[in-house]
């Protein structure tokens, strides 16, 4: 089982000056992070898309470039790529070049993203959502799979005996994950492809995907898969310390930024009560000492059989020294115990 860590590049609000932090200063910060990771043993790192001033990186690609030449070992993911608002070919020219300056070591996650900036940004309709998505991922599934493309859309013109270059590693295949929130049509989907499938599990009870987990595993199965092949991971929020007073104070961080993501979508302010609920083993927030999480990740092993687990680590934007330490016993602590399950 695979142990990895994501993030969105949160910027912190100084009230006090009405300014986010410097996105410099985060994506630098980013970059020593990794650089831990890999150090410490996780195996892949996944660096998500936004274009929000609350954000960092709108560009991961670039991000996981910097990353791969200070990093041996880990695995460098997109997490996600917001395909219906990319361009297909470019998405795999950009993570075939990263497959090669890291030798063998990109992913991508494609997924809808959770939020829609990036569509009036790019000029694309939100009338669209779907057929954009559908069609861009048959595209790039192509791309990734045959040298000589020849593909016919409604919102794309036609390739006709094309062929993307570099072409990456293994092939020229990369491996493409299908992100997803719990719809079962997009489950419904990864699995027909065959695709790997990550869950977003950010709220609520894990067990309550558990119905839709069953459903890819069936329809892999059923659209003439091969099982042992067969690849589930999840995406939660985390955060490790065996500190109980950071654990505690990390609550005021992690509702700043649900709140202010809540705010746009008519959520109510988060509550510490809420907090200490997803903490518990039922609950969705892998937060807590080393012991917790790993008992929790467990847990998902045995209710799901995932084969990757991967604790997005930076909501709110904990401060730097705080981060290195989440990373260092996630590393330390919980992997070895991981590897074992």
């Amino acid at each position: 089982m695979e142990l990895g860590i994501g993030m969105f590049g949160d910027l912190a609000f100084d009230q006090t000056t009405g300014k986010y932090k410097d996105a410099g200063v985060k994506i630098r910060e980013i970059l020593e992070q990794v650089k831990l990771m890999d150090e410490v043993g996780i195996d892949v790192f996944a660096m998500g898309e936004h274009h929000r001033p609350d954000y960092a990186v709108s560009s991961p690609e670039m991000v996981l470039a910097a990353a791969a030449s200070i990093t041996k070992n880990i695995k460098l993911a997109s997490g996600v790529t917001v395909l219906s608002s990319s361009e297909p070919v470019k998405v795999y020219e950009d993570f075939s070049t990263l497959d090669l300056i890291s030798d063998g070591r990109a992913e991508i996650f494609v997924g809808r993203g959770s939020f829609i900036e990036s569509f009036p940004l790019y000029g694309y309709s939100l009338n669209d959502y779907d057929q954009l998505f559908d069609e861009k991922l048959e595209l790039l599934l192509k791309i990734n799979s045959e040298e000589n493309v020849t593909w016919s859309g409604e919102l794309r013109a036609p390739m006709h005996n094309q062929t993307v270059y570099p072409r990456a590693k293994n092939g020229g295949k990369l491996p493409i994950w299908r992100a997803v929130g719990g719809t079962p049509q997009s489950v419904l989907s990864a699995a027909k492809f065959g695709m790997p499938l990550i869950v977003a599990i950010i709220g609520g009870m894990p067990i309550q995907f558990k119905n839709l987990v069953e459903f890819y595993k069936q329809e892999y199965q059923k659209a003439g898969h091969d099982v042992s092949q067969m690849q589930i991971a999840i995406h939660s929020h985390t955060f490790v310390s065996d500190d109980q007073k950071v654990i505690d104070g990390y609550f005021h961080t992690y509702k700043s930024q649900m709140d202010r993501i809540g705010a746009s979508r008519g959520w109510a302010p988060y509550t510490k009560a809420q907090y200490d609920g997803g903490r518990s083993k039922e609950g969705a927030l892998f937060i807590g000492s080393s012991d917790e999480v790993y008992d929790k990740i467990a847990y998902m092993k045995e209710i799901f059989g995932i084969t990757r687990f991967v604790g997005h680590m930076d909501v709110g934007d904990p401060e730097h020294n705080v981060m290195m330490k989440s990373i260092e016993l996630f590393g330390k602590e919980v992997l070895p115990k991981v590897k074992l399950l």
